[in-house]
C-alpha cells in the first residue's frame, strides 16, 4: 500500500475565508451582505468544482465562522455592561455583551473543526 499525499492547507484556508464571508453575509443582509454573499457563493462554487477543494479541506467553512465568532468576542472585550469613552469634550457610551460566551463558542468551533480536518487528513493519507 502506498501513502497518499496529505491534502494541502491552502484549500482549507480558502474554505475558512468562505466561512468568514458567509458569516458576514448573514450578519449584514441590508448593507454589504448581498455583495459579500455573491462573492462567497462564487468562491464556494470554484472550490467545489476544483478537485483540490472537494475533500477534508471543506472543514475550513466552520473554522471561518468560528473566527468571526471570536472577532465578535474581541469587539465586546470591555463588556459586559456600559462602556464609555470621552474625546474632545464629548462622551460616548455603548452597551457591550460579555465576551466569554463568544470566546468559548469560537474556540470550540475553531479547535474542534481544525482537529477534525487534521484527523481526516491523516485518515485520508493512510487509507489512500
Amino acid at each position: 500500500m502506498t501513502a497518499v499525499a496529505k491534502p494541502s492547507i491552502w484549500p482549507f484556508l480558502a474554505w475558512a475565508v468562505v466561512g468568514v464571508g458567509l458569516g458576514v453575509a448573514v450578519l449584514t443582509p441590508f448593507t454589504i451582505g448581498v455583495l459579500v454573499a455573491l462573492a462567497v457563493v462564487a468562491a464556494g462554487v470554484v472550490l467545489v468544482v476544483w478537485h483540490g477543494g472537494r475533500n477534508a479541506s471543506a472543514c475550513g467553512l466552520i473554522v471561518g465562522a468560528g473566527v468571526l465568532v471570536l472577532y465578535v468576542g474581541y469587539l465586546n472585550r470591555s463588556g459586559p455592561g456600559d462602556v464609555c469613552t470621552a474625546d474632545a469634550g464629548e462622551r460616548h457610551c455603548v452597551t457591550e455583551w460579555s465576551p466569554l460566551p463568544w470566546l468559548a463558542v469560537g474556540i470550540v468551533m475553531v479547535a474542534v473543526d481544525a482537529g477534525l480536518f487534521l484527523w481526516l487528513r491523516e485518515v485520508n493519507r493512510h487509507l489512500g
